[in-house]
């Protein structure tokens, strides 16, 4: 066949990215043509996205690969943000970043109306303060929220945005908290107890969907008649794990960036009291499966000491961090990654020194040594959390497939490996990108199934293997996390 070219929007907390995808019936390639700043962006007191200002980006990419003729587009962001539509379509407010502190103590105000464990029952999802149900419930009776008439997912404004056709993605849908991974709907009766409207939502589509055809205008201000739209995994995570290069079961994932979410593929959602009592969570995945994850810190944390380093006057690049983070003594100190303290933005240095100091942990003393102990801290969570899996679902884990940005990261894929015991098969670094590509030439018909899919990308990239070394340093290390 000939080479086709499809677009990959993939928008993080941070930067996005316009990619095209050309596949020739065997193979994918991924070439970004257009990368962009994504920052929050704070107004008085609250932190929301620009969501315009990203639309003019995701056009300018879109023009750049207009004479590649794509098939279609298809965008994914990170989960739980939302955007507010009036009885006209009309955006109501830029949406709030999750981040954003209008969610501090809405978890407790929600529970006093509907029990954790109620919620749990109801929806099969991960505790976090910043999940759509408590952002939403902070809005109870705001303005905002009684004039809103649809509530569309971040990844599904911008599929709105092009085509005018409103829908709502599966995968991103499941990250909000007030969805029933059991009953496939959406947890009317939970939201309505908390006076929440439901008449917003809209019926869930699944991955590999066709939205609609990018309205004429559109169309012609970025060069690409005859494009469509069609959703892939509208959440980051779910493309990346749809390009997991793994074969057979007994592997887990993964997907490292910002955040870390490491979990396991399963044809069925697990709700039970074990998922709760370690606060696992049951996302939507592609083909219909269930995405048994925890989310837990990521390179956040580096990233923001990286950030304060520059402020004055220390710019150190990944490469350096890492070398001198092999350079620093092992286990000097051990840090518990998912600490409520590193939730917020802003001197990330300081705030691990006084969580090793509340410890009695010795406070790290150079650039290498905070690295060495995220990187450290991340990996003994990676052990803890494969351990959660295995109880959950009853089954051990094989092989540890690390996709994202994070899987080019050696140093921390050699120390997932010897932490958790397992081989470590590290990438593509751009799943979430080859994952939305190949969801799209599957609902062209061109590629058939998630089998054949994965085959693709074995064929495409080649991966990094990493073998386990003795691992009692690490039991040890794990030990004075508690």
């Amino acid at each position: 066949m000939a080479a086709e070219h499809y677009l990959a929007v993939d928008l993080g907390a941070g930067s996005g990215r316009v990619i095209v995808g050309r596949f020739d019936g065997q193979r994918v390639e991924i070439e970004e043509v257009h990368r962009f700043a994504n920052p929050g962006v704070r107004t008085l007191d609250h932190l929301h996205w620009d969501v315009l200002n990203l639309f003019n980006e995701i056009k300018d990419g879109v023009r750049k690969a207009a004479d590649r003729r794509p098939v279609s587009l298809g965008v994914d962001t990170w989960g739980v943000d939302y955007a507010l539509l009036d009885s006209a379509g009309e955006l109501i407010g830029n949406p709030y970043h999750y981040r954003d502190s209008r969610t501090d103590s809405m978890m407790e105000r929600v529970f006093e109306i509907a029990p954790r464990e109620e919620v749990f029952e109801h929806t099969g999802l991960q505790f976090m303060e910043l999940n759509t149900l408590y952002q939403l419930y902070s809005m109870k009776g705001s303005p905002a929220l009684d004039s809103a008439r649809t509530l569309l997912m971040m990844p599904d404004l911008f599929h709105y945005w092009f085509t005018g056709e409103k829908s709502c993605e599966f995968t991103d849908a499941s990250t909000t908290q007030f969805y029933d991974p059991r009953k496939k709907d959406w947890a009317r009766g939970l939201l309505s107890k908390l006076g929440l409207p439901t008449d917003i939502l809209l019926d869930v589509i699944q991955p590999g969907t066709k939205v609609g055809d990018v309205r004429a205008d559109v169309a012609q201000e970025c060069g690409v008649q005859g494009m469509s739209v069609v959703a892939p995994a509208g959440h980051d995570t779910g493309s990346a794990v749809a390009a997991v290069p793994a074969e057979g079961g007994n592997w887990a994932y993964l997907s490292s960036g910002t955040w870390s979410l490491i979990g396991v593929e399963t044809p069925d959602p697990f709700v039970t009291d074990t998922a709760l009592d370690r606060n696992y969570t049951n996302e939507g995945g592609a083909w219909g499966t269930t995405r048994l994850l925890k989310n837990v810190s990521g390179m956040w944390l580096l990233e923001e000491c990286r950030r304060e380093w520059a402020r004055s006057g220390n710019n150190l690049a990944y490469d350096e961090l890492i070398a001198q983070a092999t350079a620093a003594p092992a286990f000097r100190s051990v840090i518990d990654v998912d600490d409520a303290g590193f939730t917020a933005p802003g001197g990330m240095p300081e705030r691990i020194a006084k969580h090793c100091e509340r410890r009695g942990e010795p406070r790290p003393e150079t650039p290498g040594q905070y690295a060495r102990a995220i990187f450290e801290g991340l990996a003994i969570r990676y052990r803890r959390s494969l351990g959660d899996l295995a109880d959950i679902t009853g089954s051990g884990v094989e092989t540890l497939h690390i996709v994202g940005g994070g899987s080019r990261n050696e140093l921390l894929s050699q120390y997932a490996a010897d932490a958790c015991g397992v081989p470590v098969v590290a990438g593509p670094v751009e799943a979430t990108a080859v994952g939305s590509v190949l969801l799209q030439v599957e609902a062209a018909g061109r590629i058939k199934g998630k089998d054949e899919l994965r085959e693709v990308v074995r064929r495409s990239f080649q991966p990094k293997r990493y073998e386990p070394r003795s691992g009692d340093a690490w039991i040890e290390a794990a030990s004075r996390i508690g």
